[in-house]
């Protein structure tokens, strides 16, 4: 865990004792039994990004004056009018960024230290990273294309085409149970927290007889366990457990021999099979404005960041005339028709068709091909470097010379990559991405890259927690009183078993244990309700993102083990120095809560 290098009053948090009491430095618990919030007011919250994932540390001063305002001033995120009338993004090399730290849900949170001075080159991810895909939109597109193949490829019942799709429903961070057609949430300890089969939730007995019941712990990965960690996953989690629920209740109308493992396998063929015939990605190259969100700032983000003797490169799973189509829309606002090369002036290498996560393995033999934008046509390379064609002496593309344009390669490994940027550490490296596991994992544990995640969901969830932040005190206190009432509980309990009492006193203990009991119930069933509610304005279903009970989830466990740094999305970097040095808080364990002073 950590806590703020600033110093400050207390930290926002549903684990850390967040309530000092007056005139004290030091944190301490309430080990009273009332919840009266003490009075205090809030002044905005300060700069967030020294923050770990283990809690969502935030900077208040306590002043009885000021109140907690949010968006109070203008923020440097906020976009600034030019003299034509357009809105220009104010990042922080403008003439008015700089100024006053970004707004809430578009800080960049730090997990590890990282000093952007020591960065030589800086990558991006494209799809669902600097491409910020609309799921009302493109994941229904997803879904539907997905039942189509289903039906039309693999047998299942036409009924299916008439089925819909709630984009809200599922979220990152769970776990598919292939075997027992069940979604999964869980804590970072990997305790099964929250569980559906379909859409019916498994009562505790049912989690426990499944997953708390046996004498290993399950890891709970492949092949019997998928992880939904990526955006790209939440139609087919959807569509797995509508096809659970139908064959729970329509057994003979599934496909013979299907159970739900191998429904799960349909669902995942269907999907594979809509990416290969180009189903989803024609229909977004038609009309890219109604499945992509346009981001203003991602121009002006590579431009500082070349401006500041960075090197910048793309690196993505998608193939050359997506990716340019894609890009053009980001950078340029063109369509289809109107398409040219202009965006790749931002970048030294752009690398499409990279078959990440392998795209990481240095020792892969993946070859590394250069393509030439006009036709799309693929070059044989050695290793980057133009080979001359037979019958030809000289290579029929030049290597790429100081302050010309980027160059285009299809597949080829990190090793190449590196050769490419001049590359002499890969801690030189920062690759911004949204996989956990395909772009931010790999690219830390293997190569030792500095990584930021970007996490769309964040931008709503840290304002949630600060609107959220009375309910969550009044659940720390709460679970202060009951550990209280327990204790008391245990004493006199231990006493009347073990003491020599007479019989008047025995009457007088076991009333105050009935008493204290009937506290107890009630402080634990307020508690309950009151930590379903909370959860419940983050997610109906699965409650908060980063959060499982007390604990934090899975999701956030990953991001905290391999995210050096994390944020909404990747335009939040333009809000920052590119020089800047990110600090995380210090780290401290439970038992120097009440020891240390803020």
């Amino acid at each position: 865990m950590r806590i703020p290098k600033r110093p400050v009053s207390f930290c926002l948090s549903l684990f850390s004792p967040e309530f000092p009491r007056p005139l004290d430095s030091r944190i301490s618990f309430y080990s009273g039994f009332h919840y009266k919030t003490p009075n205090f007011s809030f002044a905005k919250p300060k700069q967030i990004h020294s923050t770990g994932v283990n809690q969502l540390h935030m900077s208040y001063m306590m002043d009885k004056g000021q109140k907690a305002v949010l968006g109070d001033k203008r923020q440097s995120s906020e976009p600034m009018e030019s003299s034509d009338g357009v809105q220009e993004p104010c990042i922080w090399s403008s003439p008015e960024g700089g100024k006053d730290e970004a707004e809430l849900g578009k800080q960049i949170f730090c997990n590890r230290s990282l000093n952007m001075r020591n960065i030589i080159a800086v990558g991006f991810d494209m799809d669902y990273t600097l491409a910020q895909y609309k799921p009302e939109t493109f994941e229904k597109l997803a879904y539907e294309g997905t039942i189509e193949k289903l039906v039309s490829n693999l047998g299942y019942p036409e009924e299916l085409l008439g089925w819909t799709f709630n984009w809200k429903y599922m979220v990152r961070g769970l776990v598919v149970d292939k075997k027992r057609g069940n979604i999964l949430k869980m804590d970072r300890h990997k305790y099964v927290k929250v569980a559906y089969h379909g859409f019916r939730e498994l009562t505790k007995e049912e989690k426990v007889g499944s997953y708390g019941n046996t004498l290993i712990r399950d890891a709970f990965d492949e092949p019997d366990y998928a992880l939904i960690d990526t955006l790209f996953s939440l139609a087919e989690a959807y569509l797995f457990a509508q096809l659970v629920d139908f064959m729970d209740k329509n057994p003979g109308r599934v496909p013979a021999k299907v159970d739900y493992a191998r429904m799960y396998k349909d669902v995942r063929s269907a999907v594979d099979m809509c990416h290969r015939d180009g189903t989803l990605k024609q229909m977004v190259a038609k009309d890219p404005i109604k499945y992509i969100n346009e981001d203003k700032s991602i121009v002006p983000l590579l431009k500082m960041l070349r401006d500041s003797r960075r090197a910048t490169f793309l690196v993505t799973n998608s193939l050359w005339d997506y990716t340019n189509i894609v890009m053009n829309f980001l950078c340029e606002s063109r369509t289809l028709d109107a398409c040219n090369f202009d965006w790749l002036q931002y970048f030294d290498v752009v690398i499409t068709g990279s078959a990440k996560p392998g795209f990481f393995h240095e020792e892969s033999n993946a070859n590394l091909f250069e393509v030439e934008p006009e036709s799309g046509k693929l070059i044989n390379t050695d290793n980057g470097t133009p080979m001359a064609q037979v019958g030809n002496t000289s290579p029929s593309i030049t290597l790429k010379k100081q302050n010309e344009c980027c160059r285009v390669f299809q597949g080829g490994t990190v090793r190449h990559l590196h050769k490419l940027l001049s590359i002499e550490s890969s801690s030189q490296v920062l690759y911004v991405g949204d996989h956990i596991y395909g772009d931010i994992l790999r690219s830390k544990k293997i190569l030792g890259w500095r990584t930021m995640l970007v996490v769309p969901e964040l931008e709503t969830e840290v304002k949630l927690l600060w609107e959220l932040r009375d309910s969550r005190k009044a659940l720390q206190l709460m679970r202060s009183d009951r550990d209280h009432i327990e204790d008391q509980i245990h004493r006199l309990r231990w006493s009347l078993d073990f003491e020599d009492l007479n019989a008047d006193q025995k009457q007088e203990k076991s009333a105050l244990v009935e008493d204290l009991e009937l506290q107890r119930n009630q402080v634990r069933i307020k508690h309950q309700q009151t930590q379903r509610e909370c959860h419940q304005n983050f997610h109906k279903v699965w409650g908060q993102l980063m959060k499982t009970g007390y604990q934090n989830s899975r999701f956030a466990h990953q991001v905290e083990r391999f995210a050096c740094l994390y944020t909404s999305q990747v335009s939040n970097l333009s809000l920052y120095s590119p020089n800047k040095y990110y600090r995380p808080g210090e780290d401290f364990m439970p038992h120097e809560f009440n020891i240390l002073p803020m």
